[in-house]
């Protein structure tokens, strides 16, 4: 039996805060808790709203910063022992982050072919230009872009929707197992959401990838999730299949955040769910646009 590919066990993150006189101790994360599997790709979704632990949670499964308790362990590898260059390279290879602005992730003074090149050479051994351009065509074809459309163009030189995917397609090049996206749509006009939301599920399905997706936007949540954790103040309050616990949330902080996307009584119904999207025919056209 294989380890699972990630483990989050009683996971928590404590911040000191004020000065020497009246330092305190804030609690960001508080003993969270899950497991992904090997070899059963799924979209797992840690949705809350601003302050509730979410972004320290997935910093902290990046391996980015230690938690203070509990452990997370990636293919049984507990994070705390990776600490060499050559074993951070190899996380890094498989686990991989897709950040919420795509302008902020990327240099606006660089070529945004030039980190595909760099990633391709980094992670894939890719040597020399035919090679690194070869490898970035291909992931950039996975997201419905080519190298042609972003070759010796700098960042502000593409929608928000195309560097966006050009990011996901960076995620792409080392071909990781685990893909971790934080709020990955929320710069992204709406028109275009649905079809960055479904390379997700793409991923997933064609690929084997799975990807642990934090939102504070149930629709999307509802739409792409097989399971979810919903965290209040850095607790996890609510946990289980997407559909069955957005469908008939029993966390009162749950059901609040039900009730602030859909009136009550259209609350829970795929089809008010999925008007809280654009409509799939339209993210079609624009990814292809």
């Amino acid at each position: 039996m294989s380890p699972p590919l990630l483990e989050v066990d009683a996971v928590g993150k404590s911040y000191s805060m004020g000065g020497l006189l009246a330092r305190e101790q804030v609690r960001a994360v508080h003993e969270v808790s899950f497991t992904l599997e090997s070899g059963r790709p799924e979209i797992f979704t840690i949705i809350g709203e601003s302050g509730s632990g979410k972004t320290t949670l997935a910093r902290m499964i990046l391996h980015s910063v230690p938690p203070t308790d509990g452990q997370v362990r990636f293919r049984g590898r507990d994070l705390a022992t990776v600490r060499r260059r050559r074993d951070r390279l190899a996380f890094m290879k498989e686990v991989q982050p897709i950040f919420q602005n795509p302008f902020e992730a990327f240099n606006p003074l660089k070529r945004v072919d030039r980190y595909l090149f760099l990633t391709a050479r980094r992670f894939v051994g890719a040597a020399g230009r035919r090679a690194s351009e070869a490898a970035a065509d291909e992931a950039l074809r996975k997201v419905g872009l080519s190298l042609a459309e972003v070759k010796g163009r700098f960042p502000h030189e593409l929608s928000g929707g195309q560097l966006q995917r050009a990011a996901v397609a960076r995620a792409l090049i080392s071909k990781p197992a685990l893909i971790v996206a934080d709020e990955p749509v929320s710069m992204v006009d709406a028109s275009l959401r649905v079809a960055i939301v479904n390379l997700f599920t793409r991923l997933r399905d064609d690929l084997g990838v799975s990807t642990i997706y934090i939102t504070h936007d149930l629709a999307t949540a509802y739409y792409i999730s097989d399971r979810i954790i919903i965290m209040q103040k850095g607790r996890v309050v609510e946990s289980g299949p997407a559909r069955e616990v957005l469908a008939a949330p029993r966390h009162p902080y749950s059901i609040q955040l039900k009730n602030a996307v859909l009136s009550p009584d259209a609350a829970g119904s795929d089809a008010a769910l999925r008007a809280a999207l654009p409509a799939d025919e339209d993210a079609e056209v624009a990814m292809t646009g």
